[in-house]
């Protein structure tokens, strides 16, 4: 039994409600007075409540912090993990970010892929099961997170108050299943400058780049003090490294750097290109002044530089089953009196979270580095050949015709948060990975596909 004829007859409403979505901008904004998120994550979820209920379902906004969608009765429930914030738009877009507009089949804009698109279509992958009057035997129930994308209070005040699902799917990955994700930290290494020699050194003004830790950043500029133009370092630099590096004179002696590079998923940094990362290397080519500063640049130029693996920083750690520990450089801020840098890390399922943080420590010592943690979440690492993961691989197969294996990600999902939970989908194989970065889209034709999967996986689950 599929519901293919009850999600065709749906197909423009699909589609409209993810454009609509996608046009309320739902960065998270945590300086709100009233909105714990902030104005634009409520109203994302008021939308999509609203929405909720016009479908049929039963709905629940959590003091603001959380929501959900029901239909169904009985003990158990299954429940969908989605989430409606977004990463900031970051720059180079070649439409409005927000817009929802359809160019050649395609939805463009910031979140048509993570997670809103998803999020809707878990929502009509249900409603079709709900127009075919089968019998609910389990619940099913979607919850609407509202900061995935940071520090997770939405989902963790979820599980604090409500009921947990008897088993959950998360389509907040790839197809066809995901069996591990690796581990996350997320830290700074920070450094007081007080040492500063006058050696007729470039000078370091302020440095600034990135939007978020989980981003790779697509632009990153530096404000120094120079007798020379440093021109001849500029060409030279891209001409060896591949780089974007511009500067522009600003008069007393004083140029603005600026790195350009190219968005993508923290997870993913070898799909983008690194603007800090970039800026760093270059400053470490130049005759900085001696100081803290330059110590703290050329530091990270020499245990960091354009690698993401960590293997010159103490923790190049892989495994069979995951590959290979991801390092992202994801922001900076530095002026004269203290520079940090955010790096994300994701280590392998099976590694050791004191091994990498270790190594780190050990090997950056030398330079008074301060390591301060803003986020640990575990590795998630379940039995690929479960019946939860055989049930969902066979449905993605069957109506994609491929052979298709459960995987492994440096992605980070709700999948996490609860016992018995995986992500499915939404991303397919045959998909470029454009989660945060720029010009986000979702084609139609797998929106609509991936509904049509959704709804017959959780028919088989209800079974």
């Amino acid at each position: 039994m599929n519901f293919d004829r009850q999600i065709e007859n749906m197909k423009n409403d699909i589609i409209e409600s993810v454009q609509k979505i996608v046009q309320i901008k739902s960065v998270e904004d945590k300086t709100h007075p009233v909105y714990p998120f902030g104005q634009g994550v409520q109203n994302t979820l008021e939308y999509t409540l609203t929405l909720a209920d016009s479908l049929g379902f039963k709905t629940k906004n959590i003091d603001n912090m959380v929501g959900y969608a029901e239909y169904g009765q009985g003990k158990e429930m299954i429940g969908i993990l989605v989430h409606l914030d977004v990463v900031p738009e970051g720059d180079g877009w070649s439409s409005d970010p927000y817009s929802g507009e359809i160019v050649d089949g395609k939805i463009f804009g910031r979140g048509t892929t993570d997670d809103k698109g998803p999020a809707i279509s878990s929502l009509y992958a249900v409603k079709a099961l709900m127009d075919s009057n089968i019998t609910f035997t389990k619940r099913v129930r979607i919850i609407f997170g509202l900061n995935e994308e940071t520090h997770w209070e939405s989902i963790n005040y979820y599980i604090a108050h409500e009921e947990i699902p008897t088993m959950s799917i998360v389509p907040d990955g790839k197809f066809p299943v995901i069996y591990g994700e690796k581990g996350i930290i997320i830290f700074d290494l920070v450094k007081n400058f007080s040492n500063f020699l006058d050696d007729g050194g470039i000078e370091i003004l302020k440095i600034s780049g990135g939007n978020a830790p989980n981003m790779v950043p697509d632009h990153a500029e530096a404000i120094i003090r120079s007798k020379m133009t440093l021109l001849d370092m500029v060409e030279a630099y891209n001409l060896d490294y591949n780089g974007q590096i511009s500067i522009e004179a600003l008069g007393n002696d004083e140029y603005k750097v600026v790195s350009r590079g190219v968005s993508a998923h923290g997870s993913r940094p070898d799909k983008g290109i690194n603007a800090i990362s970039h800026l760093i290397k270059f400053l470490d080519n130049i005759d900085l002044q001696i100081s803290d500063q330059s110590l703290f640049i050329r530091t990270i130029a020499r245990h960091i530089g354009l690698e993401f693996n960590g293997q010159n920083i103490g923790c190049g750690f892989s495994d069979i089953e995951s590959g290979k520990l991801v390092l992202n450089v994801g922001m900076i801020k530095m002026n004269q009196e203290k520079g940090a840098l955010t790096i994300n890390i994701r280590y392998p399922v099976t590694g050791s979270y004191d091994a990498v943080v270790n190594g780190i420590k050990e090997t950056i010592d030398y330079g008074n580095f301060e390591y301060i943690e803003d986020e640990h979440i575990l590795p998630l690492f379940v039995d690929k050949n479960s019946d939860m993961i055989q049930i969902l691989t066979k449905v993605y197969n069957d109506y994609t015709e491929r052979e298709d294996q459960p995987l492994t990600t440096g992605g980070g999902t709700y999948a996490r948060s609860m016992p018995n939970a995986v992500a499915f989908g939404a991303t397919f194989p045959w998909q470029d990975d454009l989660a945060h970065q720029k010009n986000e889209f979702i084609s139609i034709d797998d929106l609509i596909l991936m509904t049509k999967i959704y709804s017959k996986a959780i028919y088989e689950l209800l079974k």
